[in-house]
This record gives C-alpha cells, sequence and structure tokens, in this order.
C-alpha cells in the first residue's frame, strides 16, 4: 500500500516536472565571426549550468570564418548538452560555414523555404595556386567528413558541399540524410524531439521537449556592439574617423573632442579588422592619401597632391577588404566607399587645412601683436626714447641709428617692454 501511493504520488508530480523543463534557445544571424563563436560558447555553458534539456541554436548564415567556425564546431562537439541547430525561419540559409555547425550538431533541423550547402573554401589571401587551393580544400573536406562520421551524416554530401559547392533545399537535404527533420516552427520542432535519446560524451540522455519552457538568451549590449563594427563598411567608417580625429587634434591642439573620439575610433577599428581579411596595400593606400593630404596643405603643388590623395584614398578603400574572401558578405559597400571618400576629402583639404593657415596668421591679441605694427618717434630715437603706438607711449630703441621725433617707424620685435624699431624708410 505505502509503494503504490508513493507511485501515485510521482505519477502526479510527473506531468509538473516535464513541464518545467527547460530549452535555451540563441539566434545567430550574419556572418559567423568571433564574437559569434563567443556567444555560442556561452548559450552552452548557460544551458549547462541551468540543466537545460538542449541548448537551440536558430542558424541563418551566409558563411564565416573558419577559425571561429571551428571553435564553434568544437563547443558543439564538446557539449555537456545537446545541441539543436535550426535553420530557420523560412527564407534563411546555412551557407558556407553554417554547413560545418548544421553537421556537428546533435539533432539538424531545417524549417520550410531554407537552404544548406555550398562549403567550398576560399582564401583570404585573394587567389590561390593550384597546389595550395587543393591543400585548402582537402583539409576542408576532412574536417566536415569528420563531423558527417561523428554525427552519422552523408559523409558523401559533406564532401560535395565542400569540393562541388552542393546546396540543397530542406526537403533534398533530409532525403540525403543531411539532417534529421523538417520543422514548420519551434512548437513543431520540439514535439518531433520528445523522446529522441542523445549520446553525450558523458552518456546517453532523453529529450522531454514537449512542454518545455523556450528561455531565450540573447547577445548582451557589449557582444551585440562588436557583433555591429565587425562589419567592414562600419569598420572602415572607424578607420576613417580614428586617422582623421587623430590628425584633426594633432593640427588643432587642445580640441580635445578629436582627439578621443579618434583614439577610440580607432582602437575599435583595430578590433574589428583583427577578425577581417585586410588586405594591407589598401590600408598603405588610404594612410599614403593622408600624407599627400599633408603635402597638399604645406607645399603649394596646384592640386596635383589633393588628387592623388583622393585617388589614394579611393583606391586604398576598394582594396582595404579582399575581395573573394571565406566571409562572404566582407565586402565595403561601394556608396560607403564613395560618399566616405568625399567627405574625408573634403573634411582634410578644408577643414585641417583652414586650421594650419589659422596658425600662420598674424597675431592679433596680446603683447605679439604689436610686432609688424606702425608708430611714431615722441623722443628722438639716439637710440633710445619713446614712441607712440596704438595711442600708448613705449619705451623703444632704434636699430637704425638715429631717428627724429614725427618720423613713422616699424616695431621689429619686443623685449622686457621695450620695443626695437626701424624708420618705415628703411624697411
Amino acid at each position: 500500500m505505502k509503494h503504490f501511493i508513493s507511485y501515485c504520488f510521482f505519477l502526479f508530480l510527473l506531468p509538473a516536472f516535464v513541464a518545467a523543463q527547460t530549452v535555451v534557445s540563441i539566434k545567430v544571424e550574419g556572418a559567423i565571426n568571433p564574437v559569434t563563436a563567443s556567444f555560442i560558447h556561452d548559450g552552452i555553458q548557460k544551458a549547462a549550468a541551468q540543466k537545460a534539456e538542449c541548448l537551440l541554436i536558430h542558424l541563418n548564415t551566409p558563411g564565416g570564418l573558419l577559425k571561429s567556425t571551428r571553435l564553434i564546431v568544437s563547443d558543439i562537439l564538446e557539449s555537456p548538452v545537446p545541441v539543436i541547430v535550426y535553420v530557420s525561419p523560412a527564407g534563411a540559409q546555412s551557407g558556407s560555414a553554417g554547413v560545418f555547425i548544421t553537421l556537428a550538431a546533435h539533432i539538424a533541423a531545417m524549417a520550410p523555404g531554407t537552404n544548406i550547402g555550398a562549403a567550398h573554401p576560399v582564401s583570404l589571401q585573394g587567389p590561390m595556386d593550384s597546389i595550395m587551393g587543393e591543400k585548402v580544400t582537402n583539409d576542408a573536406a576532412a574536417f566536415i567528413r569528420s563531423i558527417a562520421e561523428k554525427r552519422k551524416r552523408n559523409m558523401e554530401w559533406a564532401e560535395n558541399s565542400v569540393r562541388k559547392s552542393f546546396a540543397y533545399s530542406e526537403t533534398e537535404a533530409l532525403d540525403y540524410e543531411a539532417i534529421d527533420l523538417i520543422a514548420t516552427n519551434v512548437p513543431d520542432l520540439l514535439n518531433q524531439l520528445e523522446g529522441k535519446i542523445i549520446s553525450l560524451q558523458q552518456g546517453t540522455v532523453t529529450l522531454h521537449t514537449k512542454a518545455a519552457k523556450v528561455e531565450v538568451y540573447s547577445m548582451n549590449f557589449f557582444q551585440q556592439f562588436l557583433h555591429i563594427i565587425s562589419d567592414p563598411s562600419i569598420a572602415y567608417i572607424l578607420l576613417l574617423l580614428g586617422l582623421f580625429g587623430i590628425l584633426l587634434e594633432f593640427f588643432n591642439p587642445g580640441a580635445i573632442v578629436p582627439g578621443v573620439v579618434g583614439g577610440i575610433s580607432l582602437i575599435l577599428a583595430y578590433y574589428a579588422m583583427h577578425t577581417l581579411p585586410i588586405n594591407f596595400a589598401g590600408l598603405a593606400l588610404i594612410l599614403f592619401a593622408l600624407i599627400l593630404f599633408l603635402l597638399e596643405i604645406k607645399i603649394v603643388s596646384h592640386g596635383v597632391l589633393a588628387i592623388g590623395g583622393v585617388v589614394s584614398l579611393l583606391l586604398g578603400s576598394l582594396m582595404l577588404i579582399k575581395p573573394g574572401s571565406a566571409l562572404e558578405l566582407a565586402a565595403i559597400s561601394r556608396p560607403v566607399i564613395i560618399a566616405a571618400t568625399a567627405v574625408a576629402s573634403l573634411l582634410f583639404l578644408f577643414i585641417i587645412g583652414a586650421g594650419i593657415k589659422a596658425q600662420r596668421h598674424k597675431v592679433v591679441t596680446g603683447l605679439e601683436a604689436l610686432i609688424g605694427d606702425t608708430g611714431e618717434v615722441i623722443t628722438i630715437l639716439s637710440p633710445t626714447g619713446t614712441v607712440q603706438v596704438q595711442g600708448e607711449i613705449w619705451n623703444a630703441e632704434s636699430m637704425a641709428g638715429t631717428i627724429n621725433p614725427g618720423e613713422k617707424v616699424r616695431i621689429k620685435e619686443m623685449k622686457n617692454l621695450k620695443l626695437y624699431v626701424e624708420p618705415i624708410a628703411h624697411t
């Protein structure tokens, strides 16, 4: 009787226990980069800490960096909780790096109207020779084969996605056993996951997701910020802001704001470009453009140096991100380049130029403003005497012999509140 009561009590609490299960859900959109890798790592740790049924990754990516992809795949393969990759919503894709991540999941799912594939590697260093291209392709093919074998997926399809850039719809991917299921939405996915047995390094677990609570875990503000500045166009703008901000502060000491903004922008640009395939020839052309702008202000070239600076800045901007990189979205928007080049050129040639010219103007305030001014001799300068300048009487000393009262003189310099003058006729 006692055991019967305990059994009934267990059955009574079982629905509540199952309903208390949680699924941690994260969204991964855009290019795969170090920020994405860090976010997925944090998601796995959060799911493990909460003893969640699984981590659900909503994936929509055109590709990404191989180094970041390897980190993500390693985290998924060693995850202490089941990882479900769900290519969604409709219209989403799992391209390039996304193929590796999807195949690495314990359960790979896709929504209707999505596609997966085309994981052929492209060099970040520009066109590869045949030998290097073969080495890179073989390495990527071996990597994706090992993932497919680990997850018991179609190894032939996986290798073809690398060697032949195969890409398929969700139904074709299911037919070729590249994924495990198709789900129209999250509730449908959780229903299909119910009761599935997942093999982890610690052993096997059975998923109870049908009545699980979905807890959304999003990037924190710092991660979102770093993800945004990793965009090539944003990184490019930050680079220009940094360079021109520092130059504005250099030619207008004490402005403070340009220096602070420039310094912060340069640091952020350095971080962003550390994650992007930068062409150092393009970066050198941008720096060379700044030198030409500086020389245009210092040297009379009738616009030749300025034109060279604009051309150098434009070419450097176009070359800054290497074309055809593995990060498919690693390209600076052409309208952004044209607008930034025009604004940067005008800013440098006019604003900074005006600042430098202002430094060359004659001082108009203080005692130094008297240098070059004219006055009239009050008492004979032989060689010392007094002169009247701007209605004031000053002690003065002649630098050109005796000067009689009433003669006009020009002030050449001032020392210890004494003016040193010359007759205007002698200047």
